[in-house]
């Protein structure tokens, strides 16, 4: 009831500041993982009307960084990183929750995912699914949840973590998605781990997934390439679990981040058979405008321009724009809007090197109405 609260609030709040046909907002979501309980950091969005809709959670990746880097990259992570997926999906019919896994971001309970061993993912990984398994008992109950359509879905070491979750066959999973899925390790420094250890670590989760499972990766995969994608798909289903796998077209100069980055409409016609599969929605319910419609800042240059479309198909509303009089600019995120405001200057004026910087947009409105 608590949770539905907060929920109730976030979406009206999110609601009367946007005025478009999904509504998007942070809470933090309460779980119990092995007993204890605690808070994960996530951000949902869903169309703006009654009713239940299936429920697609997403989980992210880890930082390549080690030491105090690491750490500071972990803290500084934000669920609205995959806002393009999940607007995707929201404007097709599905609620929509990105969640933090412990210790990243603004999530409690400690960072669970140490290798205890060198190069021995497994006990992480299977760490890692219980906070997905934890966030989708949460969200089940909730009255615009149809919890017997949930369907999962992880990037990078976030894949792992939704494959692991499917290995527990909790009841109302009906689909996963594992965008590049894998974890890069060092077993010593300049010593990576060997790649037999991922192929080990995904064959002993597909001797007890049996939920249908579409794994996607990019040609151009700088981690985990199409060679090492297939041994690890053959690994993984010759345990007997169900599941297809395609390669996406190269993206950029690293396809690793095709998920978070590129237009959906790259992806998402790679995902619809499973959905159709599935007996789950594939054409969009909610027609444009999704959200705000604002001008595109006056003088702005051609980068900028496309940097402030952009910043409208981001559904958070703890965001900021920024523009210079050489039309120039930078964007801010962060949990609220105010907060988002330094980070749009600070950007802007490095962008612009040191150039005379102001705010043009905050959230979905123009700075100053």
């Amino acid at each position: 009831m608590r949770l539905l609260a907060l929920l109730l609030m976030l979406f009206n709040t999110a609601a009367r500041a946007g005025d478009g046909p999904l509504i998007s907002g942070h809470v933090m979501l309460p779980v119990v993982i092995s007993g204890n309980k605690l808070s994960l950091e996530s951000f949902v969005v869903r169309p703006d009307r009654p009713g239940k809709f299936p429920l697609l959670v997403i989980t992210h990746g880890m930082p390549g960084a080690s030491g105090d880097v690491f750490f500071s990259e972990i803290l500084n992570r934000s669920p609205v990183t995959y806002s393009k997926a999940a607007v995707a999906f929201a404007e097709r019919g599905y609620a929509v929750v990105s969640v933090m896994r412990r210790g990243y971001g603004r999530s409690g309970g400690g960072f669970s995912e140490r290798l205890q061993q060198a190069c021995d993912y497994l006990p992480a990984v299977r760490a890692s699914g219980e906070d997905v398994v934890a966030a989708v008992a949460s969200l089940r109950n909730e009255p615009w949840v149809d919890a017997d359509h949930v369907v999962l879905l992880g990037h990078s070491v976030g894949g792992l973590s939704v494959t692991a979750a499917a290995a527990q066959n909790m009841p109302g999973i009906v689909g996963v998605v594992n965008f590049d899925g894998g974890w890069h390790s060092f077993s010593a420094p300049e010593q990576p781990c060997s790649s037999e250890r991922l192929v080990d670590t995904v064959a002993a989760l597909g001797r007890a997934a049996r939920i249908p499972a579409l794994w996607l990766y990019a040609e151009n995969d700088q981690f985990y390439g199409p060679d090492l994608a297939r041994r690890m798909f053959t690994a993984y289903t010759a345990g007997g679990a169900p599941g297809q796998l395609h390669v996406l077209p190269p993206f950029g100069t690293n396809g690793h981040d095709t998920v978070a980055l590129a237009p959906a409409d790259d992806w998402f016609p790679s995902v619809e058979p499973l959905l159709e599969k599935l007996g789950l929605p594939t054409k969009s319910v909610v027609e444009p405008p999704l959200f705000a419609q604002l001008p595109s800042p006056p003088g702005a240059i051609a980068a900028c321009q496309k940097a402030f479309a952009d910043y409208l198909s981001n559904p958070d509303d703890a965001k900021a724009f920024a523009v210079s009089a050489m039309g120039g600019c930078g964007s801010g995120f962060g949990r609220t809007s105010t907060e988002a405001r330094e980070p749009a200057l600070t950007k802007c004026k490095i962008n612009t090197r040191g150039g005379d910087c102001k705010l043009y947009a905050v959230g979905q409105k123009l700075a100053g109405d």
